[in-house]
């Protein structure tokens, strides 16, 4: 296994693993070695960060999706949000690339990670739908919520605002 192979953070219940936390602040382009067929969305107040509840994997996670044709990354990231959370911030900044190492097909592939930031947390925004069934605010000073993928976690913290570090 040589070093781009190296599990930042490995899901042990499927063999997924994080590689790689690519800062847009320290890449130039976007990366080009492997496809990036996704945007996820680290949504912030303070500490707390939103994650969804995906009712097909029983799963805590941060809200994202496939990047349709014709999308670019942060408009993939945008909709996404709005359809999984009801949320809608168009002001999303790039926060970086996620690389992954997935089992199901075996392949390597990159996320964009957008972030943005709510100075209140919104109520009543969310209404369960076919794929999303809650969604909550983890407060990232203490243990993730039962249930909360872990390589969504660990995407996410690498976003953290620094002064909730």
């Amino acid at each position: 296994m040589d070093d781009g192979d190296r599990a930042l953070v490995l899901d042990e219940k499927t063999g997924n693993a994080l590689t790689a936390f690519l800062p847009a602040s320290q890449v130039s382009g976007v990366p080009g070695d492997a496809p990036m067929p996704a945007s996820l969305v680290a949504v912030w107040h303070g500490p707390r960060l939103l994650l969804v509840f995906d009712r097909f994997r029983h799963q805590w996670e941060l809200p994202g999706g496939g990047i349709e044709p014709g999308e670019t990354p942060l408009q993939a990231a945008v909709r996404e949000l709005r359809e999984e959370s009801g949320l809608h911030l168009p002001a999303l900044t790039l926060a970086g690339y996620a690389r992954f190492r997935l089992t199901a097909p075996p392949r390597d592939e990159y996320a964009a990670v957008h972030t943005g930031h709510v100075g209140s947390r919104p109520q009543d925004f969310f209404i369960p739908n076919q794929e999303i069934s809650a969604v909550c605010w983890w407060d990232t000073t203490r243990p993730p919520p039962g249930g909360t993928q872990i390589i969504d976690a660990a995407v996410a913290l690498h976003t953290r605002p620094e002064q909730t570090r």
